[in-house]
């Protein structure tokens, strides 16, 4: 047993987020120094690469205590490297793999390593979020969305000088807002002031409320397809959801997630029996 390798400087984030981003170069560092048998050391930066076509992108989809997307992008050369360790291969000179395009073998092996990573990851995390994690990594192209955060994690082993490992991680706003609900501790409920009784209380009001209709969706789970995919569907084709057989499904109110639970038949008809009821930290200065 080697002793854990000191974490190095995390980029200016907010706490949240770089307790998300050292919990990935954790990750990162173990499952690779255990396939590679190795140690392997990386570092954090917040200086982004530069993009090129022959990039790598993965899509990560976390589910449970936080909802939000994160992308991992790789250059070909470290997707390379990654997957040669993966296999136990023996990795050419850098020079011989800076400008080549990752292999279709290679890119299925790396995206095997990235699962093992995320999996280890989704416990990790479960500290940070507050609760249970689930991550839903799959290969993608580059993100809609504009960026959150940006952090770069790269190795900085003097036997892998010239040959460094970069993997960039790019946290969209919608996860970055999840972690920080869950970071924000609850707000205690302050003695009213005189000028305050006078306002009507707030559920006075929901009397005339109760009678409006609300759609509610049930959400079995998600996937990400390219259009050529979504182009090519036929019946007969199995679209595979990311989801596992025993993860709790949604219930959405608007498209909001309101709870999770179970699938049950009543009647001949779907039901869900609630297990779990999501519930939102408040707004700032909302009445509490």
């Amino acid at each position: 047993m080697t002793d854990a390798p000191a974490k190095s400087p995390a980029p200016e984030l907010r706490a949240e987020l770089c307790n998300w981003c050292e919990a990935w170069e954790t990750c990162l560092q173990n499952v690779i120094s255990q396939v590679s048998g190795q140690p392997s050391v990386f570092e954090i930066s917040s200086r982004s690469l530069p993009a090129t076509d022959s990039d790598v992108w993965y899509t990560v989809v976390a589910g449970g205590a936080v909802h939000g997307e994160m992308t991992l992008r790789l250059p070909a050369a470290s997707g390379t490297l990654l997957a040669q360790k993966f296999l136990g291969e023996t990795a050419p000179a850098p020079e011989g793999i800076a400008a080549e395009p990752i292999t279709a073998e290679n890119k299925e092996a790396l995206e095997e390593l990235l699962r093992q990573i995320a999996g280890l990851a989704s416990t990790t995390l479960a500290a940070t979020a507050g609760g249970e994690v689930q991550l839903h990594l799959s290969a993608s192209a580059a993100p809609s969305w504009s960026s959150d955060a940006i952090v770069c994690l790269q190795t900085k082993n003097e036997a892998e000088a010239g040959a460094s490992i970069t993997v960039e991680i790019q946290i969209s706003p919608a996860l970055a807002a999840a972690l920080q609900s869950r970071a924000q501790p609850v707000p205690t409920a302050q003695p009213s002031s005189p000028s305050s009784s006078t306002l009507p209380a707030p559920a006075s009001s929901y009397g005339r409320l109760m009678d409006v209709g609300l759609n509610v969706k049930l959400r079995f789970g998600t996937r990400r397809m390219l259009l050529r995919e979504v182009l090519a569907l036929s019946p007969g084709v199995v679209v595979e959801l990311e989801n596992t057989l025993h993860s709790p499904v949604d219930l959405l109110l608007e498209g909001r997630l309101i709870a999770q639970g179970e699938v049950v038949v009543v009647d001949g008809k779907y039901g869900l029996r609630i297990t779990g009821v999501v519930d939102p930290a408040p707004a700032a200065g909302a009445a509490v």
